[in-house]
C-alpha cells in the first residue's frame, strides 16, 4: 500500500476515533462536506490542509505518521533482558507497567494510586521508548505487545515477581471466596506429566482470555488476580523428612 494511501487510511481511522465527521472536518476547512468527501477518495490532501485536520484532533502531523508507522509495526512478544532490568530496577514503573498491560487508562491510575499526573505521563512515555505502548493524543494509550506476550523465564521482572510470591503470596489461608489453593501429590510417568503440563499451558490461555474480555469493565468491578501454575519432582521424602533407600544393585 503506498504511503500517501496508508496515510489518509490512518487519519480517516483516528477521526473516528475522535468521533469526528466529514461534517466536522469541512467546518474546519471551511469546504463543503462533499469537498472534504471528494478530497478523501482521490487522496488530494495538502500539507496545509492535513496539518488543520491534525489540528481538530489535537495533534500534530509528525503523530499522524507515527500512529501510521505503528499500525504496522510488528507487535513484540517479549522485551530483552536490558528492557527488563529497566522497569525491575523501577518498582514505580514496574507498578504502572503492570497496570497497563491490564489496560488500566492513566486517570485510572491517577484516581487509584499517589502518582501525579507527570509522574503517570513520565512513566508512559519510559514505556512509549520500550515500544510496549504508544502514547497517543490525550493520554490515551496503546498496547503494542503480542497476545501472546509474556516476561522472560529468567529473567529480572521473573526473578523479581518469585522473590516478591515467596514472601506474600502464601500469607493468607485461601478461605474467601475469591481464593482457592489446591494441593496435588501423586506419581506420573513422563506422559502423564508432559499432558498435564500442555493442560496448565491451556489453563493460562483461558486465564489471559478472561482477563482480556474484562478489560473494558470499570475498574471497581475487576482486581488484580495472580495464578500460580507450578509442576516439578517433589517426592515424599522431601514432604515428610525421610530419606529414600538407595535401589538395590542389579
Amino acid at each position: 500500500m503506498p504511503q500517501t494511501t496508508e496515510l489518509i487510511t490512518t487519519l480517516k481511522k483516528l477521526l473516528k476515533r475522535h468521533n469526528k465527521t466529514y461534517v466536522d472536518v469541512a467546518v474546519c476547512l471551511q469546504l463543503s462536506e462533499a469537498s472534504v468527501k471528494r478530497l478523501f477518495a482521490d487522496q488530494n490532501l495538502s500539507l496545509q490542509r492535513l496539518d488543520e485536520i491534525c489540528a481538530l484532533l489535537g495533534m500534530e502531523i509528525s503523530d499522524l505518521v507515527h500512529e501510521m508507522r505503528s499500525e504496522h509495526a510488528k507487535p513484540i512478544s517479549e522485551l530483552t533482558h536490558a528492557q527488563e532490568k529497566e522497569i525491575a530496577d523501577d518498582l514505580h514503573l514496574l507498578l504502572v507497567t503492570v497496570l497497563v498491560l491490564n489496560r488500566w487508562s492513566w486517570q485510572d491510575i491517577t484516581n487509584r494510586y499517589q502518582f501525579s499526573e507527570a509522574q503517570v505521563i513520565r512513566y508512559l512515555a519510559h514505556l512509549d521508548r520500550l515500544h510496549i505502548i504508544e502514547l497517543q493524543a490525550g493520554n490515551r494509550i496503546k498496547l503494542l505487545v503480542a497476545p501472546n506476550f509474556k516476561w522472560r523465564d529468567d529473567g529480572p521482572i521473573m526473578k523479581l515477581f518469585l522473590a516478591k510470591i515467596e514472601t506474600e503470596f502464601f500469607r493468607t489461608r485461601f478461605t474467601k471466596d475469591h481464593e482457592k489453593l489446591v494441593v496435588l501429590n501423586g506419581m506420573l510417568s513422563n506422559a502423564s506429566n508432559g499432558l498435564f503440563q500442555r493442560k496448565m499451558a491451556q489453563l493460562a490461555k483461558d486465564f489471559d482470555t478472561l482477563s482480556k474480555d474484562d478489560a473494558n469493565l470499570p475498574i471497581g468491578e475487576r482486581k488484580g488476580s495472580t495464578v500460580l501454575l507450578a509442576l516439578r519432582d517433589w517426592d515424599y521424602e522431601r514432604l515428610f523428612g525421610e530419606q529414600r533407600k538407595p535401589l538395590p544393585r542389579a
